[in-house]
This record gives C-alpha cells, sequence and structure tokens, in this order.
C-alpha cells in the first residue's frame, strides 16, 4: 500500500517559476512515486533577513519510498539544482536562512512521527509558517498534526504572524516568451 507524503516547495533564486516547475516534474519522476495534487502556487516574503520574495507550494505524493529514501531522494533533487546544504545534519532551529534555488521539505509521512538525526516528520515549523500552512490547507484542511494534535485549518487561523503570503499572480508563473533568433 503506496505512503502519503506532503511536500513543501520553495525556491526564491533565479528563474522561480521554472525552478518551481522542475522541482515538481523531478519528484513526479521518482520511483514507484506519483504527484497526486499540487496547491497554488504563493508568493511570500522571505523569513530570518534573506533578500528576494519566495514561491512556495506544497505537493502530495503517494510513494512505495520509506521516508528516509524519500528525504534522501529529495535531497538529491536539491543537489541536482544547485542547492548545498551541509550533509549529515538536521539544520538548527532558526538558523541558516539563506537564499535558496529549491527547498524541499518533507512535512509530512502519512501520520508518522520521526525524530532520527537526520529527519524530523513532520516538519519541525511548519505550524510557524504560514507559506507552509496555507497550502497545507488547501491540500489537506481537517488533517490533525501528529504532535500538536490540531487540524491544519485551526493551525493556519491560529497562527500569528508578520510574514505576507499571497497567491502568485499569474505573470511571474508564466514561462518566458521566446525570443526570435535574428539571423544574417
Amino acid at each position: 500500500m503506496p505512503h502519503r507524503a506532503f511536500i513543501g516547495i520553495g525556491t526564491n533564486l533565479g528563474d522561480r517559476a521554472a525552478n518551481y516547475r522542475e522541482a515538481i516534474l523531478r519528484i513526479a519522476g521518482l520511483p514507484d512515486s506519483r504527484v497526486v495534487r499540487q496547491s497554488s502556487i504563493y508568493e511570500t516574503e522571505p523569513v530570518g533577513g534573506v533578500k528576494g520574495a519566495f514561491l512556495n507550494g506544497v505537493v502530495e505524493v503517494e510513494t512505495e519510498l520509506l521516508a528516509d529514501a524519500l528525504m534522501r531522494r529529495l535531497l538529491a533533487i536539491e543537489r541536482t539544482m544547485g542547492r548545498k546544504r551541509t550533509p549529515g545534519r538536521k539544520p538548527q532551529r532558526h538558523t541558516g536562512y539563506r537564499p535558496r534555488v529549491i527547498d524541499l521539505d518533507l512535512l509530512f509521512f502519512d501520520k508518522e512521527t520521526i525524530n532520527t538525526r537526520t529527519l524530523e516528520v513532520p516538519h519541525p515549523r511548519l505550524h510557524e509558517r504560514r507559506f507552509v500552512l496555507a497550502p497545507m490547507a488547501e491540500l489537506a484542511p481537517a488533517m490533525i498534526h501528529p504532535k500538536l494534535n490540531a487540524s491544519i485549518s485551526d493551525l493556519l487561523a491560529n497562527l500569528k504572524s508578520p510574514y505576507r503570503v499571497t497567491l502568485a499572480r499569474a505573470d511571474v508563473l508564466q514561462p518566458p516568451p521566446k525570443r526570435e533568433v535574428a539571423t544574417r
């Protein structure tokens, strides 16, 4: 029986829309996995002093991969797309905020609670982030956070956050027009 996972996607460097689309294509290409649904894409103010607005959203995935194998595949996608992380460590709480080509976070995996040296599920800060809760609420508003015993919609409704999160404008998401190549 396949596992149900929710993956957060974020990007604020380069062609953000292209990065976002490429990440979804790569996630959809994982072995024994398929993207079931995608949230809307949100444009969000950066957290932690980072410059440049992010595009954020969430995808729901069905996969035969176990959580640690799925996370390793997500990290491989990040590396392939140009993200550099310190290997083998979970980031420290509220530090290390940097601009990034792509950020893929395993938010939920079934109803499991996982806490290892390299993986924590549910994501430890998702309940503090409107840019995660808003797209999660589109896909699974009644889902109960296994540690906080609250629904995603309740977490979103009760969140006190100064950071602005809005639906991305259509023109932000469109690929740039193809340029005509001049010939002589």
